[in-house]
């Protein structure tokens, strides 16, 4: 994709026309949680207009809300600034490997140190999108190395993005500024090649045109190659994760059920026990039953002989009475 020299940033700078305490508070919208981005970024402006500060206020309001990739290269400026750096300096080598025309263990070992450290932070990255809930995949993780390869280019341009407060994903720089940093390393310093690059100026061009292509190439084949990397490590890291998860759900369903088992013995003691105690019961609520019938016949035939007693009293008291009255 080619890029003119003026490049379409990817946040509002307000940092030439406001305080240094609106850029501080700026910078905590871009490190908060995506998610919590549009609505401080909204309570923000509201302050800022009750403050009577409504210029300020208006620029807040033209923050964008990052794109998900965009908002993990943010984090990896605020919270893994030392492997950022790294970056930087990597790319800053590599410019001035380019610009001065040493190429050669230079260059490799340059250009091998920033491959590292863009693995590193694309590992990171993917820790971080994991942890905050958004989903690592490949074509995240590629477009987030891309953007760490082209702030690793742009590091030193005055119009370039600025790290931390992305809002988009950041091109590599296009033909023109490539051609501007890798100049130098096809001319040397005598005045005589100078003089020999102008007669075969054309010639020339077409040489740094066709290495900037092959270079351009060259680096879309290693950022495919890097996100299968990532991919697959993430694969692996998903599939480690399952196992130790399944390891470790049967250990328990295996606590589980020795516990049920033993539940399940107590339990059928108890119902043993429980059922010993019923007959108990039931023989002693027959005993019981046999003592009330018992009982009960005893007390009706005592209820019968004091009925007999009775008549016998009244007959008794009638012929008494009949006696006396004869005398």
């Amino acid at each position: 994709m080619k890029n003119s020299g003026k490049r379409e940033s990817n946040v509002v700078d307000i940092g030439s026309v406001t305080t240094g305490k609106l850029n501080a508070e700026v910078d905590e919208l871009f490190k908060l949680p995506l998610a919590e981005f549009t609505g401080a970024r909204n309570s923000l402006a509201a302050r800022l207009k009750q403050n009577g500060r409504a210029n300020d206020a208006n620029l807040v309001k033209t923050l964008t809300k990052p794109s998900v990739s965009a908002w993990a290269v943010n984090q990896l400026y605020w919270n893994h600034r030392k492997a950022f750096d790294e970056l930087h300096a990597a790319g800053q080598r590599i410019r001035k490997a380019q610009t001065s025309g040493v190429a050669g263990k230079g260059m490799r070992e340059s250009l091998d140190a920033r491959r590292e450290v863009l693995v590193h932070l694309s590992d990171l990255a993917a820790s971080l999108l994991t942890e905050a809930g958004h989903s690592p995949g490949p074509d995240t993780l590629r477009r987030i190395t891309t953007t760490l390869e082209a702030l690793s280019a742009l590091g030193s341009l005055e119009d370039g993005p600025t790290p931390g407060r992305l809002t988009q994903d950041v091109d590599p720089p296009g033909f023109e500024s490539l051609a501007s940093f890798m100049a130098g390393a096809y001319t040397t310093k005598a005045e005589p090649a100078r003089a020999a690059s102008k007669t075969v100026g054309p010639r020339a061009g077409k040489a740094t045109r066709e290495t900037v292509e092959d270079t351009r190439q060259a680096r879309q084949v290693e950022e495919m190659r890097q996100a299968r990397i990532v991919a697959a490590k993430l694969s692996l890291q998903a599939a480690k994760k399952s196992f130790a998860d399944a390891r470790a759900n049967a250990q328990s369903l295996d606590v589980a059920q020795r516990k049920a088992h033993a539940e399940a013995k107590q339990a059928e003691k108890q119902v043993r026990e429980a059922e010993e105690r019923l007959k108990k019961a039931n023989v002693v609520s027959e005993a019981a039953a046999e003592r009330a019938d018992a009982v009960a016949a005893e007390a009706e035939e005592a209820a019968k002989a004091a009925e007999d007693a009775k008549r016998a009293v009244e007959k008794a008291t009638k012929e008494l009475e009949t006696l006396f009255g004869e005398n």
